[in-house]
């Protein structure tokens, strides 16, 4: 953030910038009431490496009054030996400095993880900015927490979460179709048995189960019944739950551990599946165990045309695929069996509509992966109404899993959102989630030019273009000579991306053609996300824009950004 200094009337800005690919730090200094080529004779530029500094000079030019500003160096190695390089242009000064290494080599990082380490107050919280986001360190962090973790929106510090979490998941990945190719077919030649096994694992793995919390890399997942006052609204009404299959098929614990009759167990579950015939049918098989209880899975057929003929050795004869379940010999755990409890049952009811989109956590879908019989929903604090996440519905409007993804920008692990105890506020932000996940989508798309659009009208609001992936910068507001400031300010440089943007949320129908037609041409990888989260990333890229002069804001009639990765 800038640093405001009430002392430099003439709020003379700096911002200290390095790429990549070069051993340089340049500085830009720059005031809109000043026009440097015209207005600073005598430019002077002197290092002072003892208190981190870099001092400027020059004469004004109607006074002749001589005016000196501070600029703080940010961490880095500098070639105290190269001179240092300066001119004044129109809208700015520059100065550049050599590197003895450049920013992001890994033995500056190992050289600034120590300087972190060995520091202690304030200054601790700014290594956060700048460490990777890596879920497996939430994973262990949340988990060793013995007294459970709860859950706060980070706006106005209310508690979400109805008891401590203390069982977390990572949630499986979202492109295991892609992962696993080569089980699935058609045919149980394409090992069809084995295919059918591990689908349904997959799907049972997404259950939003009371007091567990899955961890992807942008959200928590977490079942409604977890959250306090937790009400799923489609659109703008409450869901009540009818009595479809989904919601009347359920065996409780109870009734899987009392020692009722086979016959009394097969007539419940055979009138359950009675009572909707648009349900895929199930067979019941049942298994002699070890202490003589008898334990039942549910195994899903697929559906088969009256007018389909079943070829012998194929996966959809029904009979050899149950004698053939039947006759592995292995053992059927009752949690993986499909009518244990509501929410299995639900699954398996969505099952071939889970199956075929990608369920994810809506914080930025791609296009291709997104299924016109999902519609997901704003989930939003109960109490300041700021966005907290989302939750899925099918066209029924009902909930299709149960489960409320929390993004981990919204939410804190304390009260004190920021503190030293909280895990999400000090690393996580909007910025930096929407950053990380647009140079994956690059890599994986091998494209530059991103799309954003709206994740329910599906209209472009925001065009991207990667620039530079890997940059440095931070900015702030220069200090006087006449500052009683005898201590220089610490810097840090933060990673981040350059990028060119435009905002189409309030583009005109011609001009939403041409972005259309932008899309086709540079085949730009498309995104959805929620209007409201592009507006907060707007606001960001607009606010970053004026951390350089003027003459570097466009470039090809776009204006010229940065987000922090």
């Amino acid at each position: 953030m800038p640093m405001e200094n009430p002392e430099n009337p003439r709020k003379w800005r700096f911002t200290w910038e390095a790429q990549s690919h070069s051993p340089n730090l340049r500085l830009f200094l720059f005031d809109s009431q000043t026009k440097p080529s015209v207005q600073c004779k005598k430019l002077k530029v002197h290092l002072n490496l003892f208190q981190s500094q870099v001092l400027v000079s020059w004469l004004k030019e109607e006074k002749e009054e001589e005016v000196t500003v501070r600029v703080p160096i940010p961490r880095v190695l500098i070639d105290s030996e190269s001179p240092v390089s300066f001119r004044a242009l129109d809208d700015h000064i520059e100065v550049k400095l050599v590197l003895l290494l450049p920013v992001g080599h890994p033995i500056v990082s190992r050289f600034d993880s120590v300087l972190n380490s060995s520091e202690n107050g304030d200054d601790a919280l700014a290594p956060d900015a700048a460490t990777p986001l890596v879920m497996d360190t939430d994973l262990k962090s949340l988990s060793s927490i013995e007294e459970g973790v709860h859950f706060y929106c980070r706006n106005c510090s209310i508690r979400l979460t109805e008891n401590p979490l203390r069982n977390f998941v990572e949630m499986p990945s979202i492109d295991w179709r892609e992962v696993a190719d080569n089980w699935f077919g058609a045919c149980c030649c394409s090992f069809g048995g084995i295919s059918e096994k591990m689908v349904t694992r997959f799907a049972n793995s997404y259950k939003c189960a009371k007091g567990v919390c899955l961890l992807s890399f942008t959200a928590v997942v977490l079942s409604k019944d977890d959250l306090v006052a937790c009400k799923l609204y489609n659109r703008t009404q409450e869901h009540q739950p009818g009595s479809d299959f989904s919601s009347d098929c359920v065996l409780s614990e109870e009734m899987l551990s009392s020692r009722e009759s086979t016959n009394d167990l097969c007539g419940k579950l055979s009138s359950m599946h009675l009572k909707n015939d648009s349900v895929t049918k199930n067979v019941l098989v049942a298994k002699e165990e070890a202490n003589g209880h008898k334990l039942f899975s549910a195994l899903p057929v697929p559906d088969v045309s009256e007018n389909e003929t079943s070829v012998l050795g194929c996966c959809v004869h029904t009979e050899n695929h149950i004698r053939n379940h039947v006759d592995e010999g292995g053992q059927h755990d009752v949690s993986e069996t499909c009518l244990v409890d509501q929410n299995t049952s639900k699954l398996l009811a969505n099952q071939k509509l889970f199956l075929n989109g990608s369920l994810g956590n809506a914080f930025m879908a791609k296009s291709y992966n997104l299924s016109m019989d999902i519609e997901w929903m704003e989930f939003v604090c109960p109490n300041c109404l700021s966005l907290l996440g989302a939750y899925p519905f099918d066209n029924g409007g009902a909930p299709i899993d149960g489960g409320v993804r929390l993004f981990k920008c919204y939410i804190s692990t304390c009260t004190s959102a920021g503190g030293l105890g909280d895990m999400f506020s000090r690393k996580y932000s909007l910025e930096r989630m929407f950053t990380n996940q647009l140079l994956e989508n690059a890599k994986d798309e091998l494209s530059f030019r991103t799309v954003v659009r709206d994740l329910k009208t599906k209209s472009p609001l925001l065009q991207i273009v990667l620039l530079n992936p890997n940059s440095w910068c931070c900015s702030g507001y220069c200090l006087d000579s006449a500052s009683a400031m005898e201590s220089s300010l610490k810097l840090d440089l933060l990673p981040v991306i350059k990028v060119l943007f435009s905002d189409c949320s309030k583009s005109a129908a011609s001009q939403l053609r041409v972005c259309e037609d932008w899309i086709t041409r540079n085949l730009a990888d498309v995104v959805c996300m929620f209007t409201r989260q592009v507006d907060e990333l707007i606001q960001s890229l607009a606010s970053a824009k004026d951390i350089l002069p003027p003459s570097y804001n466009f470039l090809q009639d776009l204006p010229v950004s940065s987000l922090q990765r």
